[in-house]
Formats: C-alpha cells, structure tokens, sequence
C-alpha cells in the first residue's frame, strides 16, 4: 500500500494532481490508515498511469472516466464502445486541425501583403485595413498600400 506522496513519486505526478482526480471521480483511495491518511494500492498505481496515458493522447476527464467505467466491467461491454469514444477523439481532433489550417492559411495571407517595415508607421498597414471594418473578412484586397513608401499586389 502507499501513501499519496509515495504514489505520487510512482506516477511522477503532485499529490495534487491524484487529489484532483480523486475529487473528479476517477480514482478512489483503496483505504485509509488508522491516522486517516489516504491509502493506494498496485491497483491504484495502475489506474493513476492509465489516466496518464489516456491524458497524453488528449481524452478529457470524461473520456477517461468512460474508459475506466468500461475497463472494471470489460467483459459487459463491447470493443466497439470504447472505439466510439476513440473515434469521436480523433474525429474532434481533425476539426481542430481543419480550422487551424484555415486560420493559419488566413493568417499567412495578411501577414505577407504587409511590408513590415520598421520606419514606416502603420497608419496604412494591410493588416490593420484587412481586419478592420471597412474591409469585408471574405473579400481579397489587392494593390493595398502598406505603408507610405510601399505598395504591394499580393491578395489578402
């Protein structure tokens, strides 16, 4: 049996992070000493390094308490369960990148129409027009005057 701080040392985690999990459901000391300290047992050590595992590859709390609800009645549920709780992961996890790319590529394109010359001030800079209201977020810009002495004929 260990203690929090010896499970803690174990699992390379802060006794704050098993109280955390403990006070969010997912794990459970296995008893308590006779000075009421919190005991955990090899059981307890395996199930503090699922989460782990199941945190570094992005499942939220609710997801992993799904995923050990299943695993202590394995054999009443279905591998196609668990896979569906994988499957909208990843699926999420493709959204996010989708509108990262569609940010990023945004992002590029006012980003190289700008000249970004430090002598210049930014009374006419491309990135502050493209963002602001006179400008319609859909709509490319061309010739845009960056700044004084510049013009560039890159679509923002």
């Amino acid at each position: 049996m260990y203690l929090i701080g010896q499970l803690a040392k174990r699992c390379d985690v802060s006794s704050d992070t098993l109280r955390f999990y403990e006070k969010n459901g997912l794990l459970v000391p296995s008893g308590r000493n006779e000075s009421g300290y919190r005991l955990y047992s090899e059981e307890d050590l395996s199930r503090i390094r699922f989460i782990l595992r199941a945190k570094a590859v992005g499942l939220s709390l609710d997801e992993i308490r799904e995923l050990l609800d299943i695993r202590l009645e394995a054999c009443q549920h279905s591998c196609a369960e668990v896979k569906a709780i994988t499957q909208a992961k990843l699926d999420e996890v493709d959204s996010k990148i989708a509108e990262l790319q569609r940010i990023r590529g945004a992002l590029r394109k006012i980003n190289d129409a700008c000249c970004g010359h430090a002598d210049d001030d930014a009374s006419h800079c491309s990135i502050l027009e493209a963002l602001g209201d006179d400008v319609p977020a859909d709509r490319s810009v061309r010739s845009s005057r960056c700044c004084e002495k510049h013009t560039h004929d890159k679509e923002l």
